[in-house]
């Protein structure tokens, strides 16, 4: 069930996507019943659960400006409408399960949306997905968050490495097996 979730995941990130896409460009010729009935009936057979993704998609649809005046905060250098679109509609999916969705953990509704950023994002999504997600568990779990925090969350990286402290980064020189003497000769 669990890659059948992250398929179901990225059907409605498609959903969203081109609702988000579509009426910015005005399309008034846009119905969100019919773009899902079409994403879900293209990997049908792939899905068992089309009401996670139905639930997920009107959710996200429903909360939007909710979910968009929550994130806004957490990045105050990024108006919601100046953040790439992948990058929006992913952190209004990952912030709606956080809020409403009760059957997945925490860490894996972030690491899901990470993984999503990694697949369909540009070159940085993942950690700003990663840093502004965690932000928002952090607030919603009710953790001291100052505005802006979200760039250097070490509850973020902690939570997409499962530990309780940020990785530290150390750098050792690791010994050749032979000695250089031997190197010479070999």
């Amino acid at each position: 069930m669990a890659s059948n979730r992250h398929l179901g995941r990225i059907i409605a990130l498609q959903t969203l996507y081109e609702q988000d896409f579509r009426r910015a460009s005005q399309d008034v010729s846009f119905d969100l019943d019919d773009v899902l009935r079409r994403n879900i009936a293209r990997y049908e057979a792939m899905v068992d659960d089309k009401a996670f993704i139905e639930v997920l998609v009107r959710g996200v649809t429903k909360k939007e400006k909710e979910l968009d005046e929550e994130l806004q905060p957490i990045a105050p250098e990024w108006p919601i409408d100046q953040i790439a679109r992948m990058d929006r509609v992913i952190l209004r999916m990952g912030l709606y399960e956080l809020r409403y969705g009760k059957d997945a953990p925490p860490k894996v509704v972030i690491n899901e949306a990470v993984e999503l950023a990694k697949a369909f994002g540009s070159e940085n999504s993942s950690k700003f997905i990663n840093g502004v997600l965690g932000t928002a568990l952090r607030k919603i779990e009710g953790i001291d968050v100052k505005p802006g925090e979200a760039k250097e969350d070490k509850v973020a990286s902690a939570v997409k490495e499962d530990k309780t402290e940020a990785p530290k980064v150390t750098s050792k020189k690791v010994p050749s097996a032979k000695p250089k003497a031997a190197e010479k000769q070999a």
